[in-house]
Protein backbone atom coordinates (compact mmCIF):
# COMPACT_ATOMS: atom_id res chain seq x y z
CA UNK A 1 0.00 0.00 0.00
CA UNK A 2 1.56 3.27 -0.90
CA UNK A 3 1.93 5.77 1.74
CA UNK A 4 -0.89 8.50 0.81
CA UNK A 5 -3.43 5.43 0.79
CA UNK A 6 -2.14 4.30 4.34
CA UNK A 7 -2.78 8.10 5.46
CA UNK A 8 -6.34 8.29 4.02
CA UNK A 9 -7.38 4.80 5.56
CA UNK A 10 -5.89 6.04 9.34
CA UNK A 11 -8.60 8.91 10.29
CA UNK A 12 -7.36 11.62 12.13
CA UNK A 13 -3.13 11.17 12.11
CA UNK A 14 -0.69 13.36 10.59
CA UNK A 15 1.82 12.66 8.13
CA UNK A 16 4.81 12.91 10.52
CA UNK A 17 2.96 10.73 13.26
CA UNK A 18 2.50 8.26 10.64
CA UNK A 19 5.96 8.38 9.14
CA UNK A 20 7.12 7.75 12.84
CA UNK A 21 4.83 4.83 13.33
CA UNK A 22 5.60 2.97 10.25
CA UNK A 23 9.32 3.65 10.47
CA UNK A 24 8.74 1.44 14.36
CA UNK A 25 6.50 -1.16 12.56
CA UNK A 26 9.32 -1.56 9.92
CA UNK A 27 12.01 -1.56 12.78
CA UNK A 28 10.05 -4.19 14.70
CA UNK A 29 9.74 -6.31 11.70
CA UNK A 30 5.69 -5.90 11.07
CA UNK A 31 6.17 -4.12 8.12
CA UNK A 32 8.40 -3.47 4.96
CA UNK A 33 9.27 -0.94 3.42
CA UNK A 34 9.90 -0.85 -0.28
CA UNK A 35 11.56 2.07 -2.41
CA UNK A 36 10.95 2.80 -5.88
CA UNK A 37 13.98 4.40 -7.80
CA UNK A 38 10.68 6.87 -10.30
CA UNK A 39 10.40 10.15 -10.34
CA UNK A 40 8.19 11.45 -8.38
CA UNK A 41 9.43 8.47 -5.47
CA UNK A 42 7.17 6.10 -4.81
CA UNK A 43 7.13 3.97 -1.54
CA UNK A 44 5.08 1.25 -0.79
CA UNK A 45 4.67 -0.72 2.75
CA UNK A 46 3.85 -4.65 3.16
CA UNK A 47 2.73 -6.58 5.69
CA UNK A 48 5.55 -8.97 6.78
CA UNK A 49 4.87 -12.49 8.12
CA UNK A 50 5.06 -11.63 11.20
CA UNK A 51 2.77 -8.45 10.75
CA UNK A 52 0.10 -10.83 9.36
CA UNK A 53 0.24 -13.42 12.10
CA UNK A 54 -0.31 -10.60 14.57
CA UNK A 55 -2.94 -9.41 12.37
CA UNK A 56 -4.73 -12.78 12.66
CA UNK A 57 -3.98 -12.49 17.07
CA UNK A 58 -5.80 -8.86 16.94
CA UNK A 59 -8.43 -9.19 14.98
CA UNK A 60 -10.34 -11.05 17.11
CA UNK A 61 -9.96 -8.37 20.06
CA UNK A 62 -11.36 -5.72 17.53
CA UNK A 63 -14.48 -7.53 16.60
CA UNK A 64 -14.69 -8.38 20.33
CA UNK A 65 -14.35 -4.49 21.10
CA UNK A 66 -16.82 -3.30 17.68
CA UNK A 67 -19.70 -5.54 19.19
CA UNK A 68 -19.16 -4.74 23.17
CA UNK A 69 -18.52 -0.52 22.54
CA UNK A 70 -21.95 -0.13 23.57
CA UNK A 71 -21.58 -1.70 27.07
CA UNK A 72 -18.37 0.62 27.17
CA UNK A 73 -20.14 3.43 26.41
CA UNK A 74 -23.02 2.56 29.53
CA UNK A 75 -19.97 1.87 31.65
CA UNK A 76 -18.52 5.63 31.22
CA UNK A 77 -22.01 7.20 31.53
CA UNK A 78 -22.37 5.68 34.95
CA UNK A 79 -19.01 6.42 36.17
CA UNK A 80 -19.96 9.70 35.70
CA UNK A 81 -23.20 9.89 36.68
CA UNK A 82 -21.41 8.72 40.13
CA UNK A 83 -19.18 11.74 39.83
Amino acid sequence: MRFARVLEAVEGVSQKVLTRTLRQLECDGFISRTIFAEIPPRVEYQLTDLGVDLLTKVEPLFAWVVVQVDSFSEARTRFSARA
